[in-house]
């Protein structure tokens, strides 16, 4: 039994140390961040990641739709991110990056936004820096943002 405690004690000191590490991990702020040829780029294969632009159409764990825009939607969305928790790091006129923590470990996740004038559409990318599943995170937090517009 003292066995089976000791084993058990040092199976979850090394799971917080684990946990710990991708924290401190995920507080380095990505080099990809930004437009690619004027987008925002795909996500990764993991799921941690949603994304509305056309070129992750047709895939289902990581396509979101854009919202529906106008310049007040534009506003109204930094100030959506604001209230929901979020920092915003860089706005400019037609981009935005921002950040979200986790209440526990403080994981950060990024936010960019691209509004698309033309199609008076806002198309928006929510990631993970670190881990494989976020668990649905970022598309509740899409969807709340959605919502809030």
């Amino acid at each position: 039994m003292k066995v089976f405690l000791v084993g058990l004690f040092a199976l979850l000191v090394v799971g917080v140390c684990v946990f710990t590490v991708l924290a401190l991990l995920s507080q380095q702020e990505p080099k990809h961040l930004g437009l690619k040829d004027r987008k925002l780029r795909a996500c990764s294969d993991a799921p941690n990641c949603v994304c509305s632009e056309d070129l992750m159409k047709g895939d289902k764990v990581h396509f979101i739709q854009p919202f529906p825009a106008n310049p007040d939607t534009w506003k109204s969305l930094q100030q959506s991110i604001v209230q929901q928790g979020g920092t915003l790091n860089k706005v400019e006129k037609y981009y935005l990056h921002a950040t979200f923590s986790s209440p526990i470990f403080h994981y950060v996740d990024d936010v960019e936004c691209r509004w698309d004038e033309a199609e008076a559409v806002i198309h928006i990318r929510s990631a993970s820096r670190v881990g494989h599943s976020d668990l649905g995170v970022n598309r509740q937090r899409v969807e709340a943002l959605r919502q809030n517009l």
